[in-house]
Order: C-alpha cells, then sequence, then structure tokens
C-alpha cells in the first residue's frame, strides 16, 4: 500500500515536471516562431529526435512484423502537420491557447476511434465533445460564426494528432513502438527539407505561409533557443513515459492538463495578454471535457 502511495506521488511529481518543461518547450518555441518560419522549428524540433531515436534502433535493432506501411506514412504525415500547425500559432496566438487548442486531441482521439476502430463510444465522451467544442468557440470568438486561418490551424493541431494517436492503437500490433516514433520523426525532417526548398524558389500566399516557407539562417541567441526546445521537449517526454509507469493513466492524464496553466504564465510572462473571461472559460470548458475522456477510461 505504501509502495502504491509513493509510486503514485512519484507518478503526479513527474507528470507537473513534464507539463512544466513542455510549457518551457513552448516559450522557446514560440520566441523562435516570431524570428524564424514555423517550418524550420519544426525540422530542428525532430531532428532531435530522429538522432536520438536512430540511436536507440542501432543499439538494439527492431523485432516487429510490418505489413503496414501506409499506415506508417499516414502517421507519421498527421503527427508532422499537427506539430507543424500548433507550432505556427505559437507564434500568432497567447501561448496558453495554443497549447488549449492541442489538448483537444483526446477528445477526438475518442471520436476517431468509434469511427475507424470501431470502438464503443461512451455518452459520457458525447458530453465531452460537445463541451469541448463549446470550449473552443468561447476561446475563438469566431466573428460572424467563422474562424480565423489561426484558430482552424490551432483546431487542427488537435484534429491531427488525434488522427495520428488513433492510428498507433493499430500500428503497435505490427511495428516497434521506436519504428512508430521514427516515423513521425523522419517525416517531421525531411517534410520540411522538401517545403523550405519550395519556399526558396515559390512566393507563397498569407493563407500558406504556415507550411512553404523558405530556410533562414538561424544565429547568435536563436540557437539557443533551437537547442532549449530540443532538450525540453525531449525531457518533457522522458517524464510524461515514466509517469505512466508508475501511476494510472487517467491520473496522469489528468495531472497532463496543468501545461495549460504553465504555458499560460509563460506566454504571459513573454508578452501575450491576459485572457479574458470567455477565454478563460472555454479554456476550462476543454480542460473539463479531457479529465471526463481521461477519468472514464480509467473506469473497468
Amino acid at each position: 500500500m505504501k509502495e502504491k502511495i509513493k509510486n503514485l506521488d512519484r507518478g503526479i511529481l513527474l507528470m507537473l515536471l513534464a507539463s512544466l518543461s513542455f510549457g518551457v518547450m513552448g516559450g522557446f518555441a514560440k520566441l523562435l516562431t516570431q524570428q524564424l518560419p514555423a517550418l524550420e522549428v519544426t525540422f530542428f524540433r525532430n531532428v532531435f529526435g530522429v538522432v536520438l531515436i536512430g540511436a536507440a534502433i542501432w543499439k538494439v535493432p527492431l523485432k516487429q512484423d510490418g505489413g503496414k506501411p501506409l499506415l506508417l506514412l499516414f502517421r507519421g504525415t498527421m503527427g508532422f502537420l499537427a506539430l507543424l500547425a500548433y507550432f505556427y500559432i505559437m507564434g500568432k496566438i497567447p501561448l496558453g491557447e495554443a497549447i488549449t487548442y492541442n489538448k483537444t486531441s483526446p477528445l477526438f482521439v475518442a471520436f476517431f476511434a468509434w469511427i475507424f476502430l470501431r470502438e464503443k463510444l461512451h455518452w459520457s465522451a458525447v458530453i465531452a465533445l460537445a463541451l469541448g467544442f463549446a470550449g473552443i468557440i468561447m476561446i475563438a470568438q469566431p466573428e460572424g460564426g467563422v474562424f480565423n486561418k489561426y484558430d482552424i490551424l490551432g483546431l487542427f493541431s488537435g484534429v491531427g494528432a488525434a488522427l495520428a494517436y488513433t492510428s498507433i492503437r493499430e500500428l503497435r500490433k505490427y511495428y516497434d513502438t521506436r519504428a512508430i516514433v521514427m516515423s513521425f520523426m523522419l517525416v517531421g525532417t525531411l517534410g520540411p527539407l522538401l517545403f523550405m526548398a519550395i519556399g526558396s524558389v515559390v512566393t507563397v500566399s498569407e493563407e500558406w505561409d504556415w507550411i512553404i516557407a523558405p530556410f533562414v539562417m538561424p544565429g547568435g541567441v536563436q540557437w539557443l533557443f533551437i537547442i532549449a526546445v530540443g532538450i525540453s521537449a525531449t525531457l518533457s517526454q522522458l517524464l510524461m513515459t515514466k509517469a505512466y509507469e508508475l501511476t494510472k493513466a487517467g491520473i496522469v492524464g489528468t495531472i497532463s492538463y496543468t501545461n495549460i496553466l504553465f504555458g499560460m504564465i509563460i506566454g504571459i510572462a513573454l508578452g501575450d495578454p491576459i485572457p479574458g473571461f470567455w477565454t478563460i472559460l472555454g479554456i476550462i470548458l476543454v480542460i473539463i471535457s479531457g479529465l471526463i475522456v481521461a477519468l472514464v477510461k480509467e473506469k473497468p
């Protein structure tokens, strides 16, 4: 009993640290995407992952059956596009709001698992989706009922991540976890190289500048920010993974929503405006909806 309580305490602490590290990564990414194309920041973020995962595969070769290359490519592509959209909006809207959009992914995972994997959609998940969408509307506050570019990309960062996570449930049957992660990292490295090459010879309209942009050579403190993004993102993943090992997923998933609070505080420190009443209410609704999904998963 004491051991369970000890693991619970450690798991909560590690998830809090992971959320803080995630918020710190968001802060550095926000600073970078105000100076460099989000496409470029995404490239550097994933290069770190390719090196780390590649070293792990080199040390211990993959053991898997394979057989689903298109699904693996789909996972990598959706993960890359979702991350790119996420980094892009960080430089355009308050950090707390950007993180909130990204944290809608658990809601869409439940929905997509129902559609594609024929998993049961609990009635509470339907309520959670309704609450989450209401929260999104309060955050976006669309003029004339129309979402702007940043809100659409913010929502896509959650939807795209959800599609990637849903595909993982099927891919686990065929591939080593490292191969699944590497699919995301590789697409997230090669994709930006391709789109930056296009951006160097083609000028696109404002609607497409989030995905096509020329390479801009970083300089001075920007290199430190790039390294900080890579280190904080990796640290966040390691802490989160360990937290899930020690504590029930529902509890850890609940604590993970503190990264919205950390992100909001860091964002305000970097110059973001203090959110208004409706924005705060919308964020609270998104958090509640996510908690409903996380806690229902823990029920037998």
